[in-house]
Formats: structure tokens, sequence, C-alpha cells
């Protein structure tokens, strides 16, 4: 007799390897389940959950099956357990502590965003070197100077780190937050970070993402100009229903 998976909150998470791509799609479910629950939602369907997320229903399914959570047939997901699980899985049942370092233009965009401390992701601490920053409160938060962040992020337990600085200044920021025991870096700056092998990064070039998308209006414009050019071809003088001589070919 074959026993069914466990899909209450208590549910262990599936310990075979996440794929990346899955676990960026995890964050998204998780996000649009908190959107369900503020309106009341108590269960969610495969295929509304898909629909919100932007793949299809099959995607979804196995994408959850990494969680152990497979639903119940006719009813769906429930909206609380699912999002505990996702928070199981994402480390969201953690203390995560962030540390920004670099606070100019974008820095400053990104420490005074209130949606990292609601996702559970709280910034307490920030670094610059501009003596004009240093020593001011953003969001409540002090801008302490960059010399300091190995014993700031050491004695804060901070677990996240951002990167925010121009491109010449990055790799410097990067090693200090290593040595103060960050593990997880979200890089901003325009270079790639050399981290030991313990440490993740992910980039964020903003740059790129805008040429991605320039590339993908370029696509649609010839393909616009080709259909445009297709419609306009003129017909051969005298062809009529594809004879060379304007005469209707009988089938035989």
């Amino acid at each position: 007799m074959t026993t069914p998976p466990e899909t209450g909150p208590d549910a262990p998470v599936a310990k075979r390897p996440v794929p990346e791509a899955t676990v960026t799609r995890l964050a998204v479910y998780l996000r649009l389940l908190g959107e369900f629950a503020e309106s009341g939602a108590e269960t969610v369907s495969s295929e509304e959950l898909a629909t919100a997320s932007g793949v299809n229903s099959a995607k979804l399914r196995k994408d959850l099956s990494y969680l152990g959570s497979y639903g119940t047939r006719g009813v769906g997901y429930d909206v609380a357990s699912l999002q505990h699980q996702l928070e199981r899985v994402l480390g969201l049942d953690h203390h995560q502590s962030v540390a920004l370092v670099g606070v100019g233009n974008l820095g400053h965009a990104l420490a005074g965003y209130a949606g990292f401390a609601g996702r559970g992701f709280p910034v307490s601490a920030m670094f610059d070197v501009d003596p004009d920053l240093v020593g001011i409160r953003i969001n409540g938060i002090l801008v302490e100077h960059v010399r300091d962040v190995e014993t700031v992020c050491r004695d804060r337990g901070v677990t996240i780190g951002m990167v925010a600085t121009p491109g010449p200044a990055a790799q410097g920021a990067c090693d200090l937050l290593v040595r103060g025991g960050v593990a997880s870096i979200l890089n901003f700056a325009p270079v790639v970070l050399q981290v030991p092998p313990d440490v993740e990064v992910r980039k964020v070039d903003l740059a790129v993402e805008l040429q991605v998308l320039a590339f993908h209006v370029a696509r649609r414009h010839v393909a616009g100009e080709s259909e445009t050019a297709g419609a306009l071809r003129p017909t051969p003088a005298g062809d009529t229903n594809g004879t060379a001589n304007g005469s209707v070919v009988s089938p035989r």
C-alpha cells in the first residue's frame, strides 16, 4: 500500500536538488499566494496560480512537487499551507538580515524600498565612503563607513549583502562582506565578482536586461516589416488563381 505524500504545513521539504529556474519561480508563487491570501482566498487551483504566474499548470505542478506538495484533486492547494512550505524551502523561516554597500543613486533607491522588510529581508546596515552620506539615516538606518563592513556584519548577523557601488569599488566591498561572514551577495555593480566556492552571488545588470528587451523589440519590428512587405508584394500581371493566363483550371 502506497502512503500518500504529506502536504500539510509540517510536511518535510523534499531533499532532491531544486533547479535554479524553479527556485526563481517558487519565489514568484510565494508572492502571488500572499496576494491570494490578502484577497481572502483559502484555496487556489493550479490553473489559477499558473495563470497568475505566467506559466502552464504542468510546469507549476512539477515545481511544487519538489516541495512534496501535490494539492488535492478538485480542491487545489491550501494557500496558507503552501505559503508555509514555500517559506521553508526558500529559507524564509530563518532570520534574514541585509547589508547594503553603496548608497549612491541606485543604492539610495534600494535603501528606501519598503518591500524588502515586508518580504522578510530587513536592511539592518548601510555603508558608503562619501562623507556627505556617512552619518545620515535612511529609513532609520545609520549609514556607516565601508571600513566597518566586516565588524558590523558579524555583530548584526548579516546573511545577505547587496553591492551597489561603482564598478571599481565592487570587488573590495564584496571582499569585506565575505570577511564579515556574508555568504550570499546580490551584485548590482557592472563587474563580475570573484568569491570563494561557498559564497553565492547573483548579478543584476539592468543594462543587460534592457538590451534583451531591445532585442525583442527589434525582432518584432523586423517581423512586422516582413509581413508588410509580403502583403504589398505585387501580383504578376494576368495572374489569377495561380494561373499565368487568368484562366481557371478545373479539377479533373
